[in-house]
């Protein structure tokens, strides 16, 4: 773990490398292009290091390919909708970017409805877009409209936390009551369940637990959903 400065060169290698928020390769000439910070922060990888990105507080969430969001649908564009999923700019969704989608049989999205997709496209020129299936199976595998259910917002820091399958909020969660949820790395986690209590419970723990919120540990917020009704 090291701090970068924007324009510094970061050390980011692997056959599959995949670049998150604060990276990009340098526009030079060099055969083999270098990996520049564009943003103060702190350099963060996977486990298996295939996947770098640059921590900091920003607020805004700037797309980056690959990664998943959670959007709420602003307008019809052509054959397809416009989407809000946080960005300076909105985000395009083809009608035809979903698992077996066709001219004739498409998804009816309508103004205020919520999406779980991948960005296919993020260019600083140009309006990020998405797409809901995976890339290598063209199967929605659990991307596609949310129905019904509650957006909570968090930190972007929260939301990376929340996707790390070693952090306890999840889990914890799951163990005292049924819930489904759907993480976008732009600060929205869409949550669902029965119980209203249950999802008022939720939304509370990851707010609680967010850095840039309550900041609590597993201890305490344990603690905090047995002072809960639940």
């Amino acid at each position: 773990m090291s701090v970068v400065l924007p324009g510094e060169s970061v050390p980011a290698q692997h056959v599959n490398l995949k670049l998150g928020p604060g990276l990009q390769y340098s526009s030079g000439t060099e055969e083999v292009p270098r990996v520049l910070a564009t943003r103060a922060g702190t350099l963060e990888h996977s486990a298996n290091r295939s996947k770098w990105w640059v921590e900091s507080n920003a607020r805004r969430y700037v797309p980056a390919s690959q990664e998943f969001v959670v959007g709420q649908v602003t307008g019809r564009q052509g054959e397809g909708w416009r989407v809000d999923i946080g960005s300076a700019h909105n985000a395009s969704l083809d009608g035809l970017a979903f698992e077996g989608a066709s001219r004739r049989n498409r998804p009816n999205l309508k103004v205020g409805s919520l999406i779980y997709a991948r960005v296919s496209l993020a260019h600083k020129d140009m309006e990020p877009e998405l797409e809901c299936f995976d890339a290598q199976t063209r199967k929605a595998e659990g991307f596609g409209e949310l129905k019904g259910g509650f957006v909570v917002r968090c930190s972007l820091k929260m939301s990376r936390n929340l996707l790390d399958p070693s952090h306890f909020l999840l889990p914890l969660l799951g163990s005292r009551f049924p819930l489904d949820a759907a993480v976008g790395m732009n600060g929205r986690v869409w949550i669902s369940s029965k119980e209203p209590k249950h999802t008022i419970a939720a939304a509370r723990s990851i707010e609680a637990a967010d850095p840039d919120g309550g900041g609590m540990d597993q201890v305490a917020v344990k603690k905090f959903l047995n002072a809960l009704d639940l």
